[in-house]
């Protein structure tokens, strides 16, 4: 079986969803972002994979507030050889939302889903993941040539 590899005009790999997924599923930590007072907010959190779902612990502040309301926010995630100069980058888009207490009972029995960050009354949130783009930086000898 051959695979096919697609690049776009930057000659970066473009990943298919099913990879994109995986990817996320191999790092520990993610950047949340999201709206707080009308403006841009970025916040790094550390998170598992439920699926297709990105999941993680939250406070009573700003995210919460996000999840609450069911805002639409972008969750990015990545992983750099800063010798080699390969790495990759995953950005899913979805809605927050708050998980369920009896759904949180039932997800941290299953998955360690702790915050890293002391904290009380921790709450699940999730962000459903509606779509996912994602791009790798392969070797140089991997790269399609110009005009290829």
């Amino acid at each position: 079986m051959t695979l096919t590899h697609h690049f776009d005009h930057s000659r970066l790999e473009i990943v298919d969803r099913a990879e994109c997924l995986r990817l996320l599923q191999s790092v520990p930590i993610g950047r949340l972002v999201y709206t707080s007072g009308g403006l841009p907010a970025v916040r790094l959190v550390n998170f598992l994979m439920d699926a297709d779902t990105v999941v993680f612990s939250s406070g009573r502040g700003d995210k919460f507030r996000a999840a609450e309301r069911g805002d639409v926010v972008a969750f990015e995630a990545d992983d750099v050889d800063l010798e080699r100069h390969v790495g990759w980058t995953v950005t899913a888009i979805g809605h927050l939302s708050v998980v369920s207490d009896d759904e949180a009972a039932e997800l941290r029995s299953t998955l360690p889903v702790r915050s890293w960050l002391p904290m009380e009354d921790p709450r699940l949130v999730r962000v459903g993941v509606e779509s996912v783009h994602g791009r790798r930086l392969v070797p140089w000898g991997k790269r399609p040539r110009d005009g290829a």
